[in-house]
């Protein structure tokens, strides 16, 4: 049965919720791999919006069970206020549709203390972080001094824990900060708390998977961010503190690449970014705040109005290349009708040369004038649109001339934010 991973193929805010939403039909187990509650996705069911930041966004399904695997780094606090409102809802009824690895790291309230000063610190030179913890919360997983979900389980061993990584934290926040400390009562008994109310969810995920995989389940693995942001292959260090890449499925659930048999690549027909870093295609003029508006381009996770631009094939080129993607799902092409003239990056200028690769000799891209090609728009209304031969003959070069510069075909088209404003071509759980 296959398995398969949805990524972000841009730098995040794809729309990867509602694909993930709308495949979740097809599977079995929805997966969140990597991230934090730095991310989030939004869905539109009906006349019902619903803004999801750690639980996968298959739990509007109910019968779907959804897991939260070891490369998440976890807010408990957060997630028990995700979870209290899918509970008011009638979305989450018990413990049995979520699960919560044991291994997972917590973001702890100094992750966030944190966070917040050294953006502070470096003023102009921020790096433009949501402030969650995110960063952080890694360096001490990466660092051996991380709190797994599973300490919050035992107070003799959440207390060694915290009097451990306490005295490398205060010293930072006294000395080179000259903040508060943080106290290690308060500390555990918080941790404590959201230990009680979590353990219910908590699992062994990744025997959980594997065992669903062994009865021939459909696995859906959901990331988060966008492959630009990785830390190892994004726009370093305007990037995220996790590999957004599709391979990281395989570590942050603890299954093995031969598990993966198709990777989604998500990409809007358009580009946008939030925070700082380079983005060669940025439109700041009135063309940029038209698609902003358009598309409600404002962050799900902080209200960031996002930055906008015409579609970068490079970046897509290189998000097809690194996560080995089999096809991809581009969204919110409805925001493009009324443009007479539409525009795709497909290449970069630079120093007089002109490059397709986004990391061909390590060339600076904020220094890169985009190569544009020009394509004819529509003015036809997207939204009732059900089938691709439906699409203004426009529209359908557009998609077709993305599909040729990257070399993989298209299976899925959205049209609007709701279930329903989707055309599926193909769907690689019927492969």
């Amino acid at each position: 049965m296959p398995n398969i991973v949805i990524v972000g193929a841009q730098w995040g805010d794809e729309g990867k919720g509602k694909v993930v939403d709308i495949f979740t039909e097809f599977a079995d187990l929805v997966v969140r791999y990597q991230g934090g509650n730095n991310a989030g996705h939004t869905l539109v069911i009906g006349d019902d919006k619903t803004i999801l930041h750690l639980v996968p966004s298959g739990i509007m399904h109910k019968s779907k069970t959804c897991v939260i695997g070891n490369g998440v780094v976890v807010d408990p606090e957060v997630l028990l206020m995700e979870i209290g409102r899918l509970r008011e809802r009638g979305v989450l009824t018990g413990s049995g549709n979520l699960k919560l690895s044991t291994d997972a790291n917590c973001i702890m309230p100094y992750h966030k203390k944190l966070d917040h000063l050294r953006e502070a610190r470096l003023g102009k030179s921020a790096i433009g972080t949501t402030g969650r913890g995110i960063g952080p919360a890694y360096e001490d997983k990466v660092g051996r001094r991380g709190i797994k979900t599973r300490d919050l389980l035992s107070e003799n061993v959440l207390r060694a824990k915290l009097a451990s990584v306490l005295e490398f934290v205060n010293f930072q926040l006294v000395n080179y900060y000259h903040d508060e400390p943080m106290d290690l009562e308060r500390l555990l008994t918080e941790g404590l708390e959201w230990g009680r109310q979590l353990k219910p969810f908590l699992e062994d995920t990744p025997l959980l998977i594997h065992r669903e995989m062994e009865r021939g389940r459909h696995i859906l693995f959901e990331g988060a961010q966008g492959a630009m942001l990785d830390i190892d292959h994004g726009t370093y260090p305007f990037v995220t503190s996790s590999n957004t890449v599709a391979s990281a499925a395989c570590h942050g659930s603890g299954v093995g690449p031969k598990d993966i048999d198709h990777v989604v690549g998500i990409t809007k027909a358009y580009t946008t970014r939030v925070g700082a870093g380079p983005f060669p295609t940025e439109l700041e003029s009135d063309t940029g705040e038209r698609l902003r508006q358009r598309g409600a381009e404002y962050g799900s996770t902080t209200g960031r109005p996002r930055r906008c631009g015409w579609l970068d094939v490079v970046v897509l080129k290189n998000a097809t290349r690194i996560n080995s993607l089999t096809e991809i799902a581009v969204t919110k092409l409805d925001v493009l009708t009324g443009f007479k003239t539409l525009k795709l990056c497909v290449g970069y200028e630079y120093k007089g040369k002109v490059f397709d690769d986004v990391v061909a000799n390590g060339i600076d891209l904020d220094a890169c004038k985009p190569v544009y090609e020009e394509i004819p728009g529509w003015e036809e209304d997207l939204r009732d649109v059900r089938e691709f031969d439906e699409l203004p003959a426009n529209a359908r070069k557009y998609l077709q001339r993305i599909e040729d510069l990257l070399g993989v075909p298209t299976s899925l088209v959205s049209i609007g934010p709701g279930r329903g404003e989707t055309i599926i071509l193909s769907n690689p759980f019927r492969e």
